[in-house]
């Protein structure tokens, strides 16, 4: 039997790219781009905007028993063995980064009249970038009639932590945090291409579902099949 028992600690950074920012004399007044594809090109030098990251720590619990069960006297009995037992806790720890990926950034993202800009970034993007089982921290029983958890057995109870670490990612609200960070990174950096703040507006092209955001996740061992 599986049980897993969810136990987190967040880490929110939002963090702006050296490339995102420009610095200003304090009395030189910025320009303004005056064209879009000058200003796409701007926004691609960015490349990737790491906007939140999370720690998360899970402890996967697994026991088993060997049960006696058989019938006598006309009465069923079902009995554990009190030398059939093993038990085991693995706390794993991983790290999920969530990032908007600019160097796709194009025209059809930038919609500007006059003076006011409207700028629809794209879809913020997550990533298991690693986690690891903490043996030090590793608590076991095995009786002295069973056999010690194999290698085998341990990598299937590393895959299940990944996998339930995964599954509790969307109600961690990183997707929000994402699209707040970015907004709060990109409204300076084109205030500093010449803008004014109250012209600027930063959306996303839609709201993710749980479902779709558990599909969106990438692990750093998918990311390096790519």
């Amino acid at each position: 039997m599986n049980r897993l028992y969810f136990n987190f600690l967040i880490v929110f950074a939002a963090l702006a790219v050296a490339g995102c920012s420009r610095k200003q004399t304090p009395r030189q007044q910025p320009e303004s781009v005056d064209t879009i594809p000058m200003l796409v090109m701007q926004v691609q030098k960015c490349s990737r905007l790491y906007t939140a990251e999370y720690k998360m720590h899970k402890i996967i619990t697994h026991d088993d028993e060997i049960r006696m069960k058989g019938k006598f006297l006309n009465q069923d009995y079902d009995v554990a063995l009190p030398m059939g037992s093993r038990k085991i806790a693995i706390p794993i720890d991983a790290t999920v980064k969530a990032y908007i990926d600019l160097s796709s950034f194009s025209e059809k993202n930038v919609r500007r009249v006059g003076d006011k800009i409207d700028v629809t970034l794209p879809d913020p993007r997550i990533e298991m970038t690693s986690s690891r089982i903490n043996h030090g921290e590793i608590r076991k029983y095995v009786a002295l009639t069973r056999q010690n958890f194999s290698d085998k057995e341990m990598a299937g109870y590393e895959q299940q932590g990944r996998q339930a670490i995964i599954n509790d990612i969307p109600q961690t609200g990183i997707m929000e945090m994402a699209k707040e960070s970015a907004a709060r990174v990109m409204v300076p950096f084109f205030v500093g291409m010449g803008f004014n703040e109250k012209d600027i507006t930063i959306s996303f092209r839609k709201d993710f579902s749980d479902n779709e955001i558990k599909k969106m996740i990438v692990t750093a061992s998918d990311a390096e099949r790519k």
